[in-house]
């Protein structure tokens, strides 16, 4: 959720995708975060950021 709010807070448009509300989206995740399993799994153009440590 602080990851989300930074972003937007940034002006950046944010498509959340909830993995436990709907675990169809989970391969997608997997296949984006190269197989790990820890969120938030953040996409910005090309750059991947896995986990969020804050700003």
């Amino acid at each position: 959720m602080k990851a989300r709010e930074a972003f937007e807070g940034e002006g950046k448009t944010v498509d959340y995708k909830d993995v436990v509300a709907d675990p169809g989206l989970l391969d997608e995740m997997l296949k984006v975060s190269g197989g790990k399993r820890q969120v938030p799994v953040i996409v910005d153009g090309e750059k991947v950021q896995i986990g969020y440590g804050g700003t």
